[in-house]
């Protein structure tokens, strides 16, 4: 996971709460677990966009060989 051990997070986490304090923290951590979330599904959105454009052109070259 990134080469991050149990001493990173824990700096991490440390670093965090003297940034944002104990009371925003889980809202940060709220917030960029969203971020994610929807980075993750526009990805794979944009993966079956791709799909189906490139099964569109592949029939159509299919359409094309067969008029020949």
């Amino acid at each position: 996971m990134f080469g991050i051990g149990v001493p990173e997070l824990i700096l991490i986490l440390i670093i965090g709460l003297v940034v944002f304090g104990p009371g925003k923290l889980p809202g940060v951590g709220k917030a960029l677990g969203q971020s994610i979330k929807e980075f993750k599904q526009a990805n794979a959105d944009d993966s079956k966009t791709v799909d189906v454009t490139e099964q569109k052109k592949l029939n159509a070259e299919k359409v094309d060989a067969d008029k020949k």
